[in-house]
């Protein structure tokens, strides 16, 4: 069975000279970056959007442009930078999307209260 062909996306950063180039990650690679995020606990922004980068930014070819020995080079970066490749690899991977339903579970479950007004609720005005 073929491996699929895994999206891409050219990301502009022109402060590097041009476009990085995104793309969906594998099983495999997604593997890799969760195990990251377990064995470290309450890793720093900059940590986990640098591993994010190194899983997901790849050359013409599909072949890995950075690896871990590159993550202290990618963190130096301006927070910009990290959070434009981050952002768009999050996206590419539907990683944004799990993390807004995280998000939205979180709120449901949490108790509404009341209005603080003092008014009754309508029900009993009437």
């Amino acid at each position: 069975m073929a491996a699929a062909q895994l999206k891409t996306e050219a990301v502009p950063v022109p402060e590097l000279g041009g476009d990085v180039l995104i793309s969906e990650i594998s099983g495999l690679a997604r593997d890799v970056y969760y195990s990251k995020e377990q064995a470290d606990g309450q890793r720093p922004l900059s940590l986990r959007q640098a591993d994010l980068i190194v899983a997901a930014a790849v050359d013409e070819t599909g072949a890995p442009l950075f690896d871990d020995s590159d993550i202290p080079q990618l963190r130096a970066m301006k927070a910009e930078i990290l959070d434009r490749l981050a952002e768009a690899a999050a996206r590419i991977n539907g990683l944004l999307k799990s993390a807004k339903e995280d998000a939205e579970k979180n709120s449901e479950a949490a108790p509404s209260g009341d209005s603080g007004s003092g008014s009754p609720p309508s029900s009993e005005s009437q």
